[in-house]
């Protein structure tokens, strides 16, 4: 029952639902009847609302068909007036064709005037318009015709110019032309054409600068030339005034004559051909050598582009590397002259244009850039020429080049480059010019020392005596006194040394021209250099000439000579110094001329060769001795071989006592050195007998042999006493054979009580006996005895002299023995 109830509420609400449904089908557009069919299928009664839908369908077309029953007759009705007011109105349609047609034929011609003057007034408003368009536009393209023309001959400032009208004056008023847009389009690219071509222009007067800066260096090294040379005639006549211009004045109006110069000027640019002047004629100024205005036009163009710092940079830059190659010394310089010269020349062209550029620009480059460059040069400059001046072996190519140098640093100083640098590296040359002077002078003295023949210097005439004194500051009243032919005391080498000593002053001096020095420093220069020519290029010299194997004994003596004189003869070497350089010796730190030393050692050197020299005869005299240490008796005489060796001891130092030359040489200095000499060799040839005779070869000696050796020394003593050479008081000679003597006589009287008794006293007879050569010497005659008296020794005599040889070299060995300890 229930259920039943159920399902007739359930039906009950469904017919309704779909009730609602139709009404807003019917009610609804047709567009938004989606939703309501939607909810037709979400519920489950579909065939049911199909139903209904049919059903409501059906009514509708009943009651549609209901109307129009209703209203058939009044459509009938409409329709047959319609047909009528057709016919009307076909008629009404042929009449206004008609009229139309009429009216077409009547108002043909009226429209073709009509289409006529329109056509003239079209053409007169487009005639006006282009009239007034070509206004404007004419301006415009001539403006870029000047342009192209402009740009065609080079004229690129003028056309920068034109270029800056052409952009802000007339392309506005044309801006909306085609034409106008493609030259809009074209003016960056004409502003880099002009970049690229007046950068080319720089470019090409850089290149031709650097290949000519010798060009330029060498006409502003000439202007200093110049200058210097007129400022030397002004300084010696105050009362001439030149008509040249000075270097600053020439500069000054060179500078005025660029500055004028417009920087719009269209000359090509490059070096001015200055080849054909004539030397007469004045030297042109270094600038006036260069056309700088494709500099300035560059400049100029850059800064109006607003890329003036680009330009500056570029320039720089270039400038800089060109520096370097310029400052980079080709590797044969120190060859020829020429080589420094071009070098120079280079490096003043260089910082003239730099120079030039700094005064005639507004701040392309400044003095911070130009005292860069230029340190830069100075530093590299000083090692170049330290470097290539060490080779440089001739002092006349270092002494031009720094006349080079100094000329080089007085051109750039002209242009306020400070050069104290050059001047103080020149002081280091200074010390190379002298090694380079020593090493000349080494050859030229080493020429005269081997050319001398060491004699004396004859002269037969008034003429000659004073040609050697002009030479030579020598004077000796006593020479004078006697008639010719004469001899000077020294032979040819002194005058030529000492006029070579003075020829080297003057080469120092040359030297230290235009260096900016005070004549202390000039004087100290010349003293310094002059000390090492005499200590060690003569002095050198002179030992080499004394050590030589072929050297005599008269040459040697000759040398004493003549370094005694000139050793006298540095007075006056120091007076010529003083005249030339103007300061005085009592000047307080100037230097001395010490190399008078050279001339005491040179003498010292020769004695000691004149004693080795006669230490050596005497020693291969002594190899001729042959004794014959076994004999029983002496012979009558002296050695052969020693009276040979006191002939050539006479003969030798004769010599010495009858040199030529003044009295006071030959007294002081000539008999000082033959009483040394004498005494010398008095003394070595005492030695080496005593060698001889103790010699270890010499094992056994008889009374025979040492008597035959005590004749040998009776020869040297009685040589002694002769007085070979005068000043030797007493004996003083013959004491250098006492040691021999005292031993001789000791042996050959056999006093040996007496020796040994008196050993040790001041008074002892035997003073000058050494024991221990007493006791070499008994040992050989005790070996002797004992070998030539075997069966002697049974005899009473022989036996007790054995004893007492015995006994006495016991005694001997004693005072030994003592003596050491």
């Amino acid at each position: 029952m229930e259920r039943g109830k159920m399902a007739e509420l359930e039906s009950l609400e469904t017919a309704a639902e779909h009730e609602r449904i139709l009404r807003e089908i019917e009610s609804t557009d047709t567009a938004c009847i989606g939703p309501t069919l939607r909810s037709v299928y979400d519920g489950e009664e579909h065939g049911r609302f199909m139903e209904k839908l049919e059903a409501r369908i059906r009514n509708h077309d009943r009651e549609i068909e209901k109307m129009c029953n209703f209203h058939y007759q009044g459509f009938v009705d409409s329709i047959t007036e319609l047909l009528k007011v057709r016919g009307e109105a076909q008629k009404l349609k042929n009449q206004v064709t008609d009229t139309n047609r009429k009216l077409q034929n009547e108002g043909k011609e009226l429209i073709i005037a009509m289409e006529e003057l329109k056509q003239c007034r079209l053409q007169q408003r487009n005639i006006s318009a282009t009239v007034d368009k070509l206004t404007l536009c004419l301006p415009v393209l001539e403006m870029y015709s000047k342009l192209r023309e402009q740009m065609k001959s080079k004229r690129h400032y003028p056309a920068l110019k034109t270029l800056e009208h052409l952009e802000h004056t007339y392309l506005p008023q044309v801006s909306h032309y085609r034409f106008c847009k493609i030259m809009v389009d074209n003016i960056p690219k004409l502003r880099e054409e002009i970049k690229e071509v007046s950068m080319s222009d720089l470019k090409d007067f850089l290149e031709s600068i650097r290949k000519h800066s010798d060009k330029i260096g060498e006409t502003a090294m000439k202007q200093a030339q110049q200058q210097r040379n007129l400022d030397n005639i002004v300084s010696q006549h105050p009362r001439i005034s030149g008509g040249k211009k000075s270097k600053k004045e020439v500069c000054a109006s060179s500078d005025l004559e660029v500055k004028t110069t417009s920087p719009m000027s269209e000359q090509d640019s490059g070096i001015l051909d200055v080849e054909d002047e004539d030397e007469d004629e004045e030297v042109p100024g270094a600038q006036d050598l260069v056309d700088f205005s494709p500099v300035y036009r560059c400049l100029h163009i850059y800064s109006v582009l607003g890329a003036r710092e680009t330009f500056e940079n570029y320039y720089r830059k270039q400038r800089r590397k060109q520096a370097r190659l310029v400052l980079q010394p080709p590797s044969n310089m120190h060859e020829t002259l020429d080589g420094y010269r071009k070098y120079f020349n280079q490096i003043v062209g260089f910082f003239v244009v730099e120079d030039h550029i700094l005064h005639t620009t507004q701040g392309l480059v400044n003095r911070a850039y130009i005292d860069e460059l230029w340190e830069m040069a100075l530093s590299k400059t000083i090692a170049a020429l330290r470097t290539h001046s060490s080779y440089c072996s001739d002092p006349s190519l270092v002494l031009d080049l720094k006349n080079l140098i100094v000329l080089f640093a007085d051109t750039l100083q002209g242009y306020g480059f400070p050069v104290n640098q050059l001047f103080d590296m020149l002081l280091e040359i200074q010390d190379q010019y002298s090694e380079t002077l020593l090493k000349k002078w080494t050859g030229v003295f080493r020429n005269i020392l081997d050319s001398d023949n060491y004699s004396p210097i004859p002269v037969t005439n008034e003429e000659m005596y004073k040609k050697i004194v002009g030479q030579f500051p020598f004077q000796d009243a006593e020479l004078e006194k006697q008639p010719f032919p004469k001899k000077f005391p020294f032979s040819e080498f002194v005058p030529k040394v000492y006029n070579q000593i003075k020829e080297f002053i003057y080469a120092c001096l040359k030297f230290s021209e235009d260096l900016h020095l005070s004549s202390t420093e000039v004087d100290d220069m010349i003293r310094k250099s002059t000390n090492l020519l005499l200590t060690r290029t003569l002095s050198n010299c002179l030992q080499n000439v004394i050590k030589r194997k072929n050297v005599g004994l008269t040459e040697l003596v000759q040398i004493i000579i003549n370094t005694t004189h000139l050793e006298k003869s540095c007075k006056f070497l120091e007076e010529f110094i003083t005249n030339i350089t103007n300061v005085l010796p009592e000047t307080v730190h100037t230097t001395k001329l010490y190399g008078t030393t050279t001339f005491k050692d040179a003498r010292h050197a020769a004695e000691e060769e004149i004693y080795t020299n006669l230490n050596q005869k005497i020693d291969q005299f002594l190899q001729l001795a042959d004794y014959d240490w076994m004999a029983m008796e002496p012979g009558s005489k002296a050695s052969d071989y020693l009276v040979d060796l006191i002939g050539f001891l006479r003969s030798t130092f004769a010599v010495f006592t009858h040199l030529p030359g003044d009295v006071d040489v030959h007294s002081t200095m000539s008999g000082k050195v033959a009483q040394t000499a004498c005494m010398s060799a008095c003394k070595h040839l005492s030695t080496s007998l005593m060698q001889l005779l103790l010699e270890a070869e010499v094992r056994q000696l008889t009374l025979g042999a040492l008597q035959q050796f005590n004749l040998d020394v009776e020869e040297c003593e009685q040589f002694a006493r002769s007085g070979p050479v005068p000043g030797f008081q007493g004996d003083t000679l013959q004491l250098a054979f006492i040691d021999l003597r005292q031993l001789l006589d000791l042996f050959i009287q056999w006093d040996w009580s007496t020796y040994l008794a008196d050993y040790g006293q001041p008074t002892c007879k035997y003073l000058r006996v050494n024991p221990t050569t007493a006791l070499v010497l008994l040992e050989k005659m005790r070996d002797t005895s004992r070998k030539n008296n075997v069966f002697a020794q049974f005899r009473k005599n022989e036996r007790d002299k054995q004893k007492l040889i015995d006994t006495v070299a016991k005694q001997l060995r004693s005072l030994i023995n003592s003596h050491h300890s």
